[in-house]
């Protein structure tokens, strides 16, 4: 019995050598006629049938005599040539080492299976999966070193209704806190939501103001039947397309605040409606050389845009039925052909216009009993700074202001814009840095505010911008200002000297 399983073990011992011979050529042969997958997948399958066979009758040869000799007669069939051992050997062998020796390695490739997975798309991520969060925060230091900063009852104080921080009690505010969350539902419809949480609210004991409060600035979705996105169709709240400036983010701006002449078309620059743009592909390959280049764009809008909205103004309900219509086109051009002194320039142009009747909130409470027409148009023009640069917009129009002689509101004209001049340095010690200066002037009424007061501004701001690191951006800024406070309550002109200071951090 001793000497059956002995002649077992040899004789299963051959078999796999045997077969570890005839599987190395045949895979070199394979390899070298490039095999297809389902090919190899079918010898590795072949190999691992046999190996397994053989596992089992020695399993059963060890349990059973009868099975042992069963299990010599199919290890008679290993083919011939293979070598020979003496019984002595063989006993040996099989006291030192009682299993089987493995067969010699066969380099396979990976299974189909396992190529399947690699080879195959990944599966789309669901919407949720695919949301980008961002945002920035503005901390902002404002100093009246000289002027108005007070001012006896019915005269106007030193005051901006862009900025509720230039007071003659105030030093730091938060101005903006901003946090956007973006993504795409599928490949032709996106969203945008934006919350900002740092909204005063005026009058919550004996007229004191409190800071810190969230309020809705964006909340849209855009719908692109184009793969490239050129034409969106824009539904919900977003910024209304009249002005460069307004549809700059104040994240992107160089100045602190937007001129009151521009922005008192849409103070806030949003509204709820629906809005149209388009952007030619000749128009977008400028912009993106543009933004890789670093400069300061007006944001993600189309060279045309239309659009109709409820025209009341930002997070108020619509008041009379009616809808504002807006449209706005603007085109940039390449300077190269006009010498090596423009290499590079782009001058882009660009005009806008509206068409409204809006309802003013009131002193005695709620809104105004009529619509007041409010129709501007506006022309604007950018010259990016190579390294110098020129930026301007101006509008014209009519709009709801407060007559003190009549003591109530009337349409009357209005003018107002600005021009600035830009410098830009790429490098230096202190990171890059944009010095500008502007000068703005306004004479119109003022719609967001009670009774819609009448504002006459003059102003230059002289200021700069560092970036030290690109999350951080520090600007500095000192303006001299002529300005009639936003009350119908106060009379004539205060001026003044104003410094001021912004830290904004990009996150």
């Amino acid at each position: 019995m001793r000497e059956e399983r002995a002649t077992f073990r040899r004789r299963l011992r051959i078999g796999v050598l045997a077969l570890g011979a005839l599987v190395s050529p045949a895979q070199a042969f394979a390899q070298a006629k490039s095999p297809t997958v389902e090919d190899l997948q079918r010898q590795i399958d072949e190999l691992k049938a046999q190996i397994r066979v053989l596992t089992e009758n020695q399993r059963t040869a060890t349990a059973s005599p009868s099975a042992a000799a069963s299990s010599s007669v199919a290890a008679s069939a290993a083919p011939p040539g293979a070598p020979s051992t003496d019984h002595a050997a063989d006993t040996q062998v099989a006291r030192t080492a009682p299993q089987a020796p493995a067969p010699a390695p066969v380099s396979t490739p990976t299974p189909p299976v396992a190529l399947a997975s690699a080879n195959a798309a990944s599966p789309a991520k669901p919407w949720y999966e695919q949301i980008n969060v961002r945002g920035y925060a503005q901390l902002r230091l404002n100093e009246i070193v000289s002027g108005d900063a007070t001012a006896p009852d019915g005269r106007s104080r030193l005051r901006s209704p862009g900025d509720g921080g230039i007071t003659d009690q105030g030093n730091f505010t938060f101005r903006r806190i901003r946090l956007v969350f973006s993504g795409d539902l599928s490949d032709s419809v996106s969203f945008y939501f934006q919350p900002d949480f740092a909204v005063a609210v005026s009058n919550q004991s004996a007229d004191e103001r409190r800071e810190g409060f969230a309020q809705l600035r964006d909340a849209y979705v855009d719908w692109s039947p184009w793969a490239d996105r050129r034409f969106r169709l824009r539904f919900g709240q977003s910024k209304v397309p009249f002005g460069w400036e307004n549809l700059q983010s104040s994240s992107n701006r160089l100045t602190l605040d937007r001129s009151d002449g521009i922005n008192s078309a849409i103070p806030g620059e949003r509204d709820l409606g629906v809005v149209a743009y388009f952007t030619p592909t000749p128009v977008q390959q400028i912009w993106d050389r543009l933004e890789d280049d670093g400069q300061k764009l007006f944001g993600n809008y189309g060279a045309f845009g239309l659009g109709v909205f409820n025209g009341q103004g930002v997070n108020r309900p619509e008041r009379n039925n009616g809808l504002m219509s807006v449209a706005m086109a603007t085109w940039p051009f390449e300077l190269d052909g006009l010498g090596d002194t423009f290499d590079g320039q782009v001058l882009e142009l660009g005009a806008s216009a509206m068409r409204n009747r809006v309802r003013p909130e009131v002193r005695t409470g709620g809104v105004s009993d009529a619509s007041f027409r409010d129709d501007r148009v506006g022309v604007h023009l950018i010259l990016y700074p190579q390294p110098f640069g020129l930026q301007a917009e101006w509008n014209w129009g009519r709009g709801p202001e407060f007559d003190p002689v009549f003591g109530t509101i009337r349409t009357r004209g209005l003018s107002g814009g600005y021009v600035q001049a830009i410098g830009r340095v790429r490098q230096s010690p202190l990171g890059p840095f944009m010095p500008y200066l502007r000068w703005q002037r306004y004479r119109g009424g003022w719609k967001a505010i009670v009774n819609a007061p009448r504002l006459e501004t003059d102003e230059i701001e002289l200021g700069i911008e560092f970036q030290p690191i690109e999350e951080l951006e520090l600007t500095l800024a000192y303006a001299d200002m002529t300005r009639r406070e936003a009350d119908e309550r106060r009379f004539g002109r205060a001026e003044g000297d104003v410094i001021r200071a912004q830290l904004q951090w990009n996150y």
